[in-house]
């Protein structure tokens, strides 16, 4: 009898992390706009879904059944949002503040394939620059180290654009960045 109640609590634990994971896939598919995969995933999501609630909803008695849905939820809230970090679907823009008259950051982050588009800016303490920066979700963090490691003061703000529409960023940055990923297969 014990052991039954085991596979029941770890098979309901199961279904919950992996339907929790569809969901939260589900949604950032549905707002970056992949609807059509989106509606796959919620497919699969369903048949999940109701299978976990049902051995859940026809052994409502047994409290440890509910535990281990309450804690697979849980575990897959945060095993979609790790999925989610992966994908890094959609682009970000980073504005970037700087003190750096001599125009050195956005030099260098042009040199590296980012398409930086800077202005004089002023503010509380004086003249500043400033910058804007499109690149895609993945390259994010990397971005962020590499303006920290050439103005470790700069001020950095960033954004998910809802819309990108023109400029030479669509077709030179991703030939660019593709670039500079063979670079990085080759040293490692």
């Amino acid at each position: 009898m014990l052991e039954n109640s085991l596979v029941m609590v770890a098979i309901i634990f199961s279904i919950n992390i992996f339907y929790v994971s569809f969901f939260t896939i589900r949604m950032i598919l549905t707002l970056k706009g992949y609807r059509y995969y989106a509606a796959g995933v919620s497919m699969v999501e369903v048949v999940i879904y109701v299978v976990g609630l049902g051995l859940v909803l026809d052994n409502l008695n047994e409290i440890q059944n509910l535990i281990a849905y309450a804690l697979g939820y849980g575990l897959g809230v945060i095993i979609g949002m790790k999925i989610e970090e992966k994908l890094a679907l959609g682009y970000i823009t980073v504005n970037v503040i700087t003190t750096d008259n001599g125009l050195e950051l956005p030099r260098k982050l042009r040199e590296l394939g980012y398409g930086v588009t800077d202005w004089e800016a002023n503010g509380l303490e004086g003249d500043r620059f400033a910058m804007q920066i499109l690149t895609p979700r993945k390259y994010e963090l990397k971005l962020y180290d590499r303006i920290k490691e050439i103005d470790p003061k700069a001020f950095m703000i960033s954004y998910e654009p809802k819309a990108i529409h023109g400029g030479f960023w669509v077709k030179s940055v991703r030939r660019r960045m593709s670039q500079e990923e063979k670079n990085e297969q080759k040293v490692v």
